[in-house]
């Protein structure tokens, strides 16, 4: 597999706390690898350690498979985009961007130009970042991350804040970041039905520590439709589903779930009530992303 950047039990420990605990992920190149959790989970902290905002406790990270004083070799190649982006309220988006190339040594107008049109922003003209909105501001952050042509991408919580035009502004940008233009991109978030329509690979994280790490179609796997039946007698309801030659199904709280033969809830209805077993409840159900993470954390959506 070709990984643009892992991490080998990557820990940050302020004082007794684990702000990130043993987290060994595994970035594969040319995908957009999402990080799930809630505030506070320790996406943040990961993102500013393989960032080199701040300096491990204990583990370490590969780029480019290069790591410990080499990897500051490749951190040209990372873009990084954390928390609230560092503008100059009183410049416009040229001006922004043209301070952060100048500090890189870049003098290319026309490139800065371009990168301002990779985010939407190109028509802003004179117009103050103090007047942007906060969708305008994230776009804006990005391009300066791009200004040093990076390979990998890493942006904290990009859609957090943003009303529903400003989300679908900032997919679309990232689609066209990863499939149009090659670069890898790790994002956090805790809006995880966003987050399911532009990550490839998943990596969900929990009081510091990392549960998961799937691929989209893993994940997907585990929130998909299901045939949910409840009945008085689930032992001879398991009996008389084994006979009909269910085999794709589990019994889970006070009801059995069935993964396969979703549209044979007739045929079960009745197979069951020639055995004299009453069925009290069955329907075909979804899980969403979200559930499965509340369901894996042992959390609730209100925690």
């Amino acid at each position: 597999m070709d990984y643009i950047l892992t991490t080998n039990e990557l820990t940050k420990t302020y004082g007794k706390y684990n702000a990130a605990n043993e987290v060994s992920i595994h970035v594969e190149r040319g995908g957009i690898y999402g990080l799930i959790g809630r505030n506070g989970a320790g996406k943040t902290t990961l993102m500013k350690m393989i960032g080199g905002l701040s300096h491990p406790t204990r583990g370490s990270f590969e780029i480019h498979g290069r790591n410990g004083e080499t990897t500051k070799q490749m951190m040209p190649k990372v873009g990084i985009l954390i928390e609230a982006p560092g503008l100059y309220p009183n410049m416009t988006a040229m001006q922004n961007l043209t301070t952060k190339a100048i500090a890189l040594g870049i003098k290319d107008k026309q490139y800065l130009k371009g990168l301002l049109e990779e985010v939407g922003l190109s028509n802003t003209g004179k117009k103050k970042a103090k007047q942007f909105s906060l969708g305008m501001k994230q776009r804006l952050g990005i391009a300066m991350a791009l200004v040093n042509k990076p390979e990998l991408l890493i942006l904290d919580e990009p859609i957090n804040g943003l009303d529903p035009q400003g989300i679908a502004e900032m997919r679309s940008i990232l689609h066209h970041l990863c499939y149009d233009k090659g670069i890898t991109i790790l994002i956090s978030s805790h809006i995880l039905d966003e987050l399911s329509k532009v990550a490839t690979q998943y990596g969900i994280i929990h009081e510091g520590r990392l549960l998961e790490e799937e691929t989209k179609e893993e994940l997907f796997s585990k929130c998909c439709e299901r045939l949910e039946l409840k009945t008085n007698n689930i032992s001879k309801t398991l009996e008389v589903l084994n006979m009909m030659g269910f085999s794709k199904m589990e019994v889970k709280d006070d009801a059995i779930n069935i993964y396969e033969r979703l549209n044979e809830g007739g045929a079960i209805t009745i197979a069951l009530a020639k055995e004299n077993i009453q069925t009290n409840e069955i329907a075909v159900k979804t899980d969403a992303l979200e559930d499965y993470y509340f369901q894996l954390t042992g959390g609730n959506k209100n925690a």
